[in-house]
């Protein structure tokens, strides 16, 4: 570990957590060096939905990568971004009635978010955005000025502004009505809040603290935009591509939002894509006005295809998402039950799951116990008070029930 210790920057986080040097992955485990075996409830921080070199997007990639296929284009047209786009629309976007342009802003989920940004102020000629308690948008300046967390904020060494923060879903505990504060700043002309050109809101925070926000919720907060001519943009970043269930995670709320930001497991395999989707109408951009020099990773593009051949041609996916989401869900309510005096809650939905408890160091022992028996897991919530479980979508039953025994004795082994 010297090299990494001597070598690398101190921001290094996750392998601090995870102390060991890691040399194959398939599936749902990852294998150290030594050659010891570990289960993955991580799932890249959901960049890997589909699992670590997915037999069917591997072979689809290195039968590309020998025919000498291109690997880096900018936005040049090629025969692998032709067949994604024609993928996408046919499999995701028309049968669920979406009209959207397809923006390749860059290769990370952050991309997406500037793009969105920068787009929506232009449209409007405004430069305020609302954004939420607990966020988590990414990591370079627009993207965090609409970021929750204060150690993730206090990074930037400038005043992140034009953005102001609202209550999320249940943020008062159910005590105050949904928007009562946001709509009465809205209407008031005294309020002093800035006209916003755009509201953006993850379905369910992944990494403030596995945040899932109620379907009326979300209709009121889509209906609120429109009564005060308001964009709406949702980052799926961590939770679309089947993350809940749905291939994004706002189709069960019956919402269509202004712009889309994809990332993560959009690439399928790992590599790194990002999409801002876009309405046709409010795709205003000047040629070359936003550009960037990895927009366009074509081995993306080849598994990005493949991954939507292989898993959204029919419900599958997402009916065993959900069925695997309830089975975490209903071991966490067991591990609730067992231990009434700590205050724990089963949090999330789909296959976005989290068990909160009173504090961060807390949660932080259940993940290293977990570590310690062969599970890799990460916390989450502002003050990492969450135990965050994101298996691949693929694992397989037996996987899953083994992961979630090692769950069950890593709380077990730090609070009983």
């Amino acid at each position: 570990m010297s090299i990494f210790q001597t070598l690398e920057s101190e921001v290094r986080s996750y392998c601090r957590g995870w102390p060991t040097v890691f040399d194959r992955a398939v599936g749902s485990h990852l294998y150290g060096e030594d050659g010891r075996e570990y289960l993955d409830f991580f799932a890249g921080a959901g960049a890997l939905n589909y699992g670590h070199n997915n037999p069917v997007l591997k072979a689809a990639l290195v039968d590309y990568l020998m025919r000498d296929g291109v690997t880096h284009a900018l936005d040049m047209s090629t025969v692998a971004k032709r067949d994604f786009l024609e993928t996408f629309q046919e499999l995701i976007l028309k049968p669920r009635g979406l009209d959207y342009k397809v923006m390749f802003p860059g290769p990370a989920g952050a991309n997406a978010v500037e793009a969105a940004l920068k787009l929506v102020r232009k449209i409007t000629g405004k430069e305020a955005i609302i954004n939420f308690t607990n966020a988590f948008h990414g990591m370079t300046l627009g993207a965090l000025s609409v970021t929750g967390n204060s150690m993730k904020r206090g990074g930037a060494g400038i005043p992140l502004v034009h953005a102001t923060p609202m209550p999320y879903d249940n943020y008062f505990d159910g005590q105050t009505p949904d928007f009562l504060f946001f709509e009465k700043l809205l209407e008031d002309s005294g309020s002093g809040l800035n006209d916003p050109a755009a509201v953006i809101v993850e379905t369910v925070q992944g990494e403030g603290g596995i945040n899932a926000a109620r379907m009326e919720w979300l209709r009121g907060l889509s209906e609120l935009c429109k009564s005060h001519g308001m964009l709406l943009i949702i980052d799926d970043v961590q939770m679309g591509c089947g993350r809940t269930g749905p291939f994004f995670s706002f189709e069960d709320a019956g919402i269509t939002p202004d712009v889309v930001c994809l990332s993560k497991s959009i690439g399928g395999y790992g590599l790194p894509l990002a999409l801002t989707l876009i309405r046709p109408e409010l795709d205003v951009w000047e040629p070359g006005e936003h550009n960037g020099t990895f927009r366009g990773v074509n081995p993306a593009f080849v598994t990005a295809t493949k991954a939507l051949e292989e898993y959204w041609q029919d419900d599958k996916l997402e009916k065993a998402t959900l069925a695997k989401g309830e089975t975490i869900g209903r071991t966490l309510e067991e591990i609730v039950e067992t231990y009434p005096s700590l205050g724990l809650q089963a949090k999330g939905r789909g296959l976005a799951r989290g068990l909160a408890m009173e504090t961060g160091d807390l949660a932080g022992k259940v993940c290293a116990a977990a570590f310690e028996r062969g599970l890799l897991m990460e916390t989450s919530g502002p003050d990492g008070e969450v135990v965050k479980l994101m298996p691949p979508l693929t694992i397989g039953d037996d996987d899953l029930e083994a992961g979630l025994r090692l769950v069950s004795q890593s709380v077990a082994a730090v609070v009983g």
